[in-house]
Parts: C-alpha cells; sequence; structure tokens
C-alpha cells in the first residue's frame, strides 16, 4: 500500500506593511497620518506668523515691548504698566509667542522623521532646515528689536518668513509625493520658463518689500523709513508683477493644452497673483489701509507657495515621467 506524500501547506505571503506602520516600540518609520499632520501645522504656522506679524506692524505694535528677548528689562510679559498704555505689547507679545509654537512644531517634525533619515532623507533635510529657519527668524525678529525697527532688517525678516513658507511646503509636497530617483517631466523650454518666473516673482517680493519699507506702515510712530520715493518704488513693484502674471498665464495655458503635470498648480498660482494684482491696486488706490496691505502680504507668501508646488511638478518618478 504506497503512501501519498503529504504536501506543506503554503507559507502565507509578506505583508506590506502600511503607511505609519510602526516596527515595534518607538517612532514610525513610515509616512503616517501624524507626519503629515505635523507637516502641515508646520506650513500653515508659518503663513500665519506672516499675519501675526503684519498685524503687529500695521497697528504701530512693532515695539509694543521694547526689549528682546524679554518684553522688559525686568519681565518676559507684558507688565501691567505696559498693558495700562494701551494694546500694542499684548498684540507684540502675541506675535512673539508664535515662535516657541513654531519651534515645538519643527521638534515634532524632526522626532517624527527621525526613522526616516535613510529611506527619506529628502524629508530629514527639510526638517532640519525648517528647525534652522525658525532659530534664524527669532532671531532675526530680535535684531528688529534691538535696531529700533529698522525697515531693512524688518524687510528681511519678512522675507525669512516668506522663504520658511516655502521651505514647509516643499516638505509637504515631499510628503505625499513618492520617493526614488525623479526626472524632468515637462519640456525643457516650459521647465527654463517656470524657473525664470520664480526670479520675476522674487523680484517683484524684494520691490514690494522695499516699498513697505517707505511707505505709511513703519511698525511704530519713532521708526524710521529706508528713505525711498514710496510713490515711485509703487510703480516699480507693479512692473515685475504684470511681467509674472503674462508668464504665468503662458505657463497655463501650455499646461492645459499639452497636459502638463503643472497644470492644475499652475492655474492655482495664476488664481492668486490676480487676486493679489486686485488687492495691490485697491490699496494703491485707497491709501493704503491697514487691512488690505495686511491681505497684500499673506497673499505674497501664499504666491511663494503657490510657486513653489510647481517647481517641484516639473520632476515626477522616473517610472511616471516615462510612461
Amino acid at each position: 500500500m504506497s503512501s501519498q506524500p503529504t504536501s506543506a501547506p503554503p507559507e502565507p505571503a509578506p505583508q506590506t506593511p502600511d503607511l505609519g506602520r510602526r516596527s515595534g516600540p518607538g517612532l514610525p518609520d513610515r509616512v503616517g497620518r501624524p507626519l503629515r499632520i505635523v507637516a502641515w501645522l508646520n506650513l500653515i504656522g508659518n503663513v500665519v506668523i506672516i499675519a501675526t506679524g503684519g498685524a503687529v506692524r500695521l497697528t504701530g505694535s512693532g515695539l509694543g515691548c521694547p526689549r528682546w528677548p524679554l518684553c522688559t528689562p525686568e519681565s518676559l510679559v507684558p507688565t501691567p504698566a505696559l498693558v495700562d498704555e494701551g494694546i500694542h505689547s499684548l498684540i507684540e507679545f502675541g506675535n512673539r509667542l508664535m515662535s516657541p509654537l513654531l519651534g515645538l512644531l519643527a521638534l515634532a517634525l524632526l522626532v517624527l522623521v527621525w526613522r526616516l533619515r535613510r529611506s527619506r532623507r529628502d524629508l530629514f533635510v527639510l526638517s532640519w532646515i525648517v528647525m534652522a529657519g525658525i532659530v534664524a527668524q527669532a532671531l532675526v525678529g530680535g535684531i528688529t528689536v534691538w535696531t529700533g525697527l529698522n525697515p531693512f532688517i524688518v524687510g528681511f525678516h519678512y522675507v525669512a518668513s516668506l522663504t520658511l513658507v516655502c521651505v514647509t511646503t516643499a516638505l509637504v509636497v515631499r510628503i505625499y509625493a513618492e520617493p526614488g530617483p525623479r526626472q524632468r517631466a515637462v519640456p525643457l523650454w516650459y521647465a527654463i520658463t517656470v524657473h525664470v518666473t520664480t526670479l520675476v516673482l522674487a523680484v517683484t517680493i524684494v520691490f514690494g518689500v522695499l516699498t513697505t519699507g517707505a511707505g505709511p506702515h513703519s511698525g511704530d510712530a519713532a521708526a524710521g523709513r529706508n528713505g525711498f520715493d514710496a510713490t515711485v518704488l509703487e510703480h516699480v513693484h507693479a512692473w515685475p508683477g504684470y511681467v509674472l502674471l503674462a508668464l504665468t498665464l503662458m505657463l497655463t495655458v501650455v499646461a492645459w493644452v499639452r497636459h502638463l503635470p503643472t497644470r492644475v498648480w499652475v492655474s492655482t498660482l495664476l488664481a492668486v497673483e490676480v487676486v493679489q494684482i486686485a488687492v495691490g491696486l485697491y490699496q494703491a488706490r485707497n491709501g493704503l489701509p491697514e487691512i488690505a496691505v495686511g491681505v497684500h502680504m499673506v497673499l505674497a507668501a501664499l504666491t511663494a507657495a503657490a510657486m513653489t508646488v510647481v517647481v517641484l511638478r516639473l520632476k515626477a518618478p522616473r517610472s511616471t515621467a516615462s510612461s
């Protein structure tokens, strides 16, 4: 009587770890929801601090706390005497509180990407840039107070904040992107035009900062101005703005006609620019009302964020770009 050989039971198929899965106790070793949430909070926080910084400047509260890092020589927080003089110290101190909050968010970002420092080096490097930028931004804020709101330092402080918005935007985009080698997914001439458009945006922002530094919103009645003619700068600031609009319109049309991967975000960029120009024209023709100037500042940050996404969309993973 021959015996039938028994076959071994099939081995279970290996399971692919889900995003955000933890390998034992400790930190996540995949990009998961906590990391995405914290990355978004970093981006939102760096936009909000531009809004609160604008509120400080536009309400004349720039020296509401006349010392840094303390509010007064004896107190970290506004004293009752300062509060009795008005709300300027509270507005300025509220903006100061954004820096430690952003520092905690940047620290949380570093903790969450720690196990990804080899597999997702791009996220790890960007997270460190965010942390370094927050520290540098706080120091520049202190120098701004020490110099009595020097308009050039104030302008540099805004540019530093806007740069952080671009970095945190890049971080969010990379978190959702497929890791691995990337290659250009658009025609070469289109990529070059996008980079030229980015340069024009940078020039527009620089002239906008100089224009604001020459205008009436100094942040404090005793603060000086940069000495330029604000009326002339308004026009000089507008010229690259219109060039930016024309270039973005051309890029948008081409992207949709040729079904390029930039089409959604370059359309978003175009929409933000149209609103930005409308607000700019309104404020210039109505005596620079504070709320319009504040909106203009925040819209500039959103324009830079949208431009960052467009630049990153010029490349795609090799498998996607070659298919």
